[in-house]
Protein backbone atom coordinates (compact mmCIF):
# COMPACT_ATOMS: atom_id res chain seq x y z
CA UNK A 1 0.00 0.00 0.00
CA UNK A 2 1.48 3.30 -1.11
CA UNK A 3 0.77 6.51 -2.98
CA UNK A 4 -2.38 8.55 -2.98
CA UNK A 5 -5.59 6.75 -2.12
CA UNK A 6 -8.26 8.92 -3.73
CA UNK A 7 -8.29 11.76 -6.26
CA UNK A 8 -11.44 13.74 -7.07
CA UNK A 9 -11.29 16.25 -9.89
CA UNK A 10 -13.73 18.59 -11.58
CA UNK A 11 -12.82 19.19 -15.22
CA UNK A 12 -14.25 22.39 -16.71
CA UNK A 13 -12.04 23.10 -19.74
CA UNK A 14 -14.04 26.15 -20.87
CA UNK A 15 -14.44 27.74 -17.44
CA UNK A 16 -12.30 30.19 -15.44
CA UNK A 17 -11.19 27.28 -13.23
CA UNK A 18 -10.47 24.45 -15.69
CA UNK A 19 -9.29 21.98 -13.06
CA UNK A 20 -10.10 21.49 -9.37
CA UNK A 21 -8.42 18.57 -7.59
CA UNK A 22 -9.20 17.31 -4.07
CA UNK A 23 -7.12 14.33 -2.99
CA UNK A 24 -5.88 12.24 -0.08
CA UNK A 25 -2.52 10.54 0.10
CA UNK A 26 -2.44 7.36 2.24
CA UNK A 27 0.87 5.94 3.40
CA UNK A 28 2.67 4.38 6.34
CA UNK A 29 3.23 7.15 8.86
CA UNK A 30 6.89 6.21 9.27
CA UNK A 31 7.74 6.78 5.59
CA UNK A 32 9.86 9.97 5.37
CA UNK A 33 8.15 12.76 3.47
CA UNK A 34 8.88 16.42 2.76
CA UNK A 35 5.90 18.80 2.93
CA UNK A 36 4.47 20.71 0.00
CA UNK A 37 7.12 23.17 -1.23
CA UNK A 38 8.85 24.50 -4.32
CA UNK A 39 11.54 22.08 -5.47
CA UNK A 40 14.98 23.22 -6.49
CA UNK A 41 14.73 25.44 -9.54
CA UNK A 42 11.40 26.99 -8.50
CA UNK A 43 9.28 25.38 -11.22
CA UNK A 44 7.74 22.34 -9.48
CA UNK A 45 5.47 22.62 -6.43
CA UNK A 46 4.84 19.27 -4.69
CA UNK A 47 5.39 17.19 -1.60
CA UNK A 48 8.20 14.68 -1.86
CA UNK A 49 8.64 11.05 -0.89
CA UNK A 50 12.13 11.14 0.63
CA UNK A 51 12.56 7.38 0.36
CA UNK A 52 12.23 7.10 -3.44
CA UNK A 53 12.42 10.76 -4.47
CA UNK A 54 9.07 11.01 -6.23
CA UNK A 55 5.74 12.69 -5.57
CA UNK A 56 2.04 11.80 -5.56
CA UNK A 57 0.65 15.17 -6.69
CA UNK A 58 2.36 18.22 -8.12
CA UNK A 59 1.94 21.30 -10.29
CA UNK A 60 4.30 23.57 -12.19
CA UNK A 61 4.36 27.34 -12.36
CA UNK A 62 3.16 27.07 -15.99
CA UNK A 63 0.13 24.99 -15.01
CA UNK A 64 1.17 21.39 -15.72
CA UNK A 65 -0.28 18.94 -13.20
CA UNK A 66 0.25 15.26 -12.38
CA UNK A 67 -1.16 12.89 -9.77
CA UNK A 68 -0.85 9.15 -9.20
CA UNK A 69 -2.50 6.37 -7.23
CA UNK A 70 -1.55 2.74 -6.92
CA UNK A 71 -3.92 0.07 -8.25
CA UNK A 72 -4.57 -2.27 -5.32
CA UNK A 73 -3.55 -5.70 -6.59
CA UNK A 74 -1.21 -7.21 -3.99
CA UNK A 75 -0.73 -10.38 -5.99
CA UNK A 76 0.81 -8.40 -8.85
CA UNK A 77 3.20 -6.24 -6.81
CA UNK A 78 6.97 -6.84 -6.89
CA UNK A 79 9.59 -5.16 -4.74
CA UNK A 80 12.16 -4.87 -7.53
CA UNK A 81 10.11 -2.63 -9.81
CA UNK A 82 10.78 1.06 -10.40
CA UNK A 83 9.17 3.68 -8.16
CA UNK A 84 5.85 4.92 -9.51
CA UNK A 85 6.29 8.25 -7.77
CA UNK A 86 8.97 9.23 -10.28
CA UNK A 87 6.42 9.28 -13.11
CA UNK A 88 4.69 12.53 -12.07
CA UNK A 89 8.10 14.13 -11.64
CA UNK A 90 9.20 13.06 -15.13
CA UNK A 91 6.12 14.62 -16.66
CA UNK A 92 6.26 17.81 -14.61
CA UNK A 93 9.94 18.38 -15.27
CA UNK A 94 9.41 17.90 -19.01
CA UNK A 95 7.72 20.13 -21.56
CA UNK A 96 6.00 17.61 -23.84
CA UNK A 97 2.28 17.09 -24.23
CA UNK A 98 0.43 14.64 -21.99
CA UNK A 99 -0.66 12.34 -24.81
CA UNK A 100 2.87 11.93 -26.17
CA UNK A 101 4.14 11.21 -22.65
CA UNK A 102 1.51 8.51 -22.13
CA UNK A 103 2.08 6.95 -25.53
CA UNK A 104 5.72 6.52 -24.58
CA UNK A 105 4.70 5.23 -21.15
CA UNK A 106 2.58 2.50 -22.75
CA UNK A 107 5.83 0.83 -23.81
CA UNK A 108 7.24 0.67 -20.27
CA UNK A 109 4.16 0.51 -18.03
CA UNK A 110 4.89 -3.07 -16.93
CA UNK A 111 8.18 -1.96 -15.39
CA UNK A 112 6.08 -0.55 -12.53
CA UNK A 113 3.65 -2.00 -10.06
CA UNK A 114 0.06 -1.23 -11.19
CA UNK A 115 -0.96 2.43 -11.05
CA UNK A 116 -3.30 5.13 -12.30
CA UNK A 117 -1.87 8.42 -13.55
CA UNK A 118 -3.65 11.74 -14.13
CA UNK A 119 -1.91 14.36 -16.31
CA UNK A 120 -2.76 17.90 -17.39
CA UNK A 121 -0.44 19.64 -19.85
CA UNK A 122 -2.23 22.98 -19.78
CA UNK A 123 -4.63 22.02 -22.56
CA UNK A 124 -5.56 18.34 -22.35
CA UNK A 125 -6.47 16.28 -19.27
CA UNK A 126 -5.74 12.56 -19.62
CA UNK A 127 -5.77 9.47 -17.44
CA UNK A 128 -3.68 6.32 -17.72
CA UNK A 129 -4.44 2.85 -16.33
CA UNK A 130 -1.22 0.87 -16.36
CA UNK A 131 -2.62 -2.67 -16.22
CA UNK A 132 -4.10 -2.28 -19.71
CA UNK A 133 -1.75 0.57 -20.73
CA UNK A 134 -4.96 2.47 -21.48
CA UNK A 135 -5.13 6.23 -22.14
CA UNK A 136 -8.40 7.93 -21.15
CA UNK A 137 -9.98 11.27 -22.04
CA UNK A 138 -12.54 12.86 -19.73
CA UNK A 139 -15.82 14.58 -20.50
CA UNK A 140 -16.39 17.81 -18.56
CA UNK A 141 -17.65 17.08 -15.07
CA UNK A 142 -16.61 15.38 -11.85
CA UNK A 143 -14.43 12.27 -12.01
CA UNK A 144 -12.62 10.24 -9.39
CA UNK A 145 -10.09 7.49 -8.99
CA UNK A 146 -9.05 5.53 -5.94
CA UNK A 147 -7.13 2.26 -6.08
CA UNK A 148 -9.30 0.74 -8.79
CA UNK A 149 -9.86 2.11 -12.30
CA UNK A 150 -11.03 5.64 -13.08
CA UNK A 151 -14.65 6.30 -12.06
CA UNK A 152 -15.04 2.82 -10.56
CA UNK A 153 -17.89 3.29 -8.05
CA UNK A 154 -16.16 2.38 -4.80
CA UNK A 155 -18.12 3.67 -1.76
CA UNK A 156 -15.48 6.27 -0.85
CA UNK A 157 -15.47 7.50 -4.44
CA UNK A 158 -19.23 7.91 -4.51
CA UNK A 159 -19.20 9.70 -1.14
CA UNK A 160 -16.58 12.17 -2.27
CA UNK A 161 -18.23 12.71 -5.66
CA UNK A 162 -21.54 13.67 -4.06
CA UNK A 163 -19.84 16.10 -1.70
CA UNK A 164 -17.70 17.69 -4.39
CA UNK A 165 -20.77 18.37 -6.51
CA UNK A 166 -22.28 20.47 -3.72
CA UNK A 167 -19.28 22.33 -2.31
CA UNK A 168 -16.36 23.45 -4.45
CA UNK A 169 -15.63 27.06 -3.57
CA UNK A 170 -14.62 26.62 0.07
CA UNK A 171 -11.32 24.91 0.88
CA UNK A 172 -12.40 24.21 4.44
CA UNK A 173 -15.53 22.40 3.26
CA UNK A 174 -13.42 20.36 0.87
CA UNK A 175 -11.01 19.46 3.67
CA UNK A 176 -13.98 18.32 5.73
CA UNK A 177 -15.10 16.09 2.84
CA UNK A 178 -11.59 14.66 2.58
CA UNK A 179 -11.65 14.05 6.34
CA UNK A 180 -14.69 11.75 6.26
CA UNK A 181 -13.86 8.69 8.38
CA UNK A 182 -17.17 6.89 7.86
CA UNK A 183 -16.57 3.22 6.92
CA UNK A 184 -18.47 1.36 4.23
CA UNK A 185 -20.83 -1.52 4.83
CA UNK A 186 -19.28 -4.92 4.16
CA UNK A 187 -21.70 -5.58 1.31
CA UNK A 188 -20.38 -2.54 -0.58
CA UNK A 189 -16.69 -3.17 -0.10
CA UNK A 190 -14.54 -3.84 -3.15
CA UNK A 191 -12.64 -7.13 -3.33
CA UNK A 192 -9.03 -6.24 -4.07
CA UNK A 193 -7.11 -9.18 -2.66
CA UNK A 194 -6.37 -7.81 0.81
CA UNK A 195 -7.92 -9.32 3.98
CA UNK A 196 -11.43 -8.16 4.85
CA UNK A 197 -10.13 -6.29 7.90
CA UNK A 198 -7.97 -4.17 5.60
CA UNK A 199 -10.82 -3.64 3.12
CA UNK A 200 -12.83 -2.21 6.02
CA UNK A 201 -9.97 -0.07 7.31
CA UNK A 202 -9.27 1.34 3.83
CA UNK A 203 -12.92 1.99 2.96
CA UNK A 204 -13.33 5.55 4.35
CA UNK A 205 -12.29 8.62 2.41
CA UNK A 206 -9.95 9.41 5.32
CA UNK A 207 -8.04 6.32 6.49
CA UNK A 208 -6.64 5.93 9.98
CA UNK A 209 -4.97 2.87 11.52
CA UNK A 210 -2.20 2.79 14.12
CA UNK A 211 0.54 2.53 11.47
CA UNK A 212 -1.01 3.54 8.13
CA UNK A 213 -3.42 6.22 7.06
CA UNK A 214 -4.12 9.50 5.34
CA UNK A 215 -0.94 11.55 5.63
CA UNK A 216 -1.99 14.53 3.48
CA UNK A 217 -5.13 16.13 2.10
CA UNK A 218 -4.53 18.42 -0.87
CA UNK A 219 -6.69 20.92 -2.75
CA UNK A 220 -5.42 22.25 -6.06
CA UNK A 221 -7.20 25.02 -7.97
CA UNK A 222 -5.71 25.38 -11.42
CA UNK A 223 -7.26 28.53 -12.88
CA UNK A 224 -6.58 30.29 -16.13
CA UNK A 225 -4.74 33.11 -14.38
CA UNK A 226 -4.02 31.90 -10.84
CA UNK A 227 -3.00 28.59 -9.27
CA UNK A 228 -3.50 27.77 -5.60
CA UNK A 229 -2.51 24.67 -3.65
CA UNK A 230 -3.29 23.74 -0.06
CA UNK A 231 -1.86 20.76 1.83
CA UNK A 232 -3.01 19.64 5.29
CA UNK A 233 -0.69 17.03 6.77
CA UNK A 234 -1.47 14.33 9.34
CA UNK A 235 0.43 11.91 11.55
CA UNK A 236 -0.79 9.02 13.66
CA UNK A 237 -1.47 11.58 16.41
CA UNK A 238 -3.68 13.80 14.24
CA UNK A 239 -3.33 17.03 12.22
CA UNK A 240 0.17 18.36 11.69
CA UNK A 241 1.28 21.36 9.61
CA UNK A 242 -0.49 23.07 6.74
CA UNK A 243 1.03 24.70 3.65
CA UNK A 244 -0.69 27.07 1.23
CA UNK A 245 0.61 28.59 -2.01
CA UNK A 246 -0.96 30.93 -4.57
CA UNK A 247 0.78 32.33 -7.64
CA UNK A 248 0.08 33.64 -11.16
CA UNK A 249 -0.11 30.89 -13.74
CA UNK A 250 2.66 30.95 -16.28
CA UNK A 251 5.23 32.68 -14.17
CA UNK A 252 8.50 30.93 -13.30
CA UNK A 253 9.29 31.56 -9.65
Amino acid sequence: MEAMCVIAFHWRPDGPLPLLVAANRDEFYERPTAPLAWWEGGRLLAGQDLKAGGTWLGVTSEGRCAAITNFRAPGEARMDRASRGRLPVRFLEGEGMARAFLEDLQKEAMQYNPFNLLLFDGRELLGFESRQARILSFAPGIHLVSNGVFDEPWPKVETLKAGLAEAQDDDQVLLTLLGDTGPSEDGRLPSTGVPIAWERALSPVFVRTPTYGTCASTILRLGRETISMLEQRFSAAGPEGQSRFQFPRGRAL
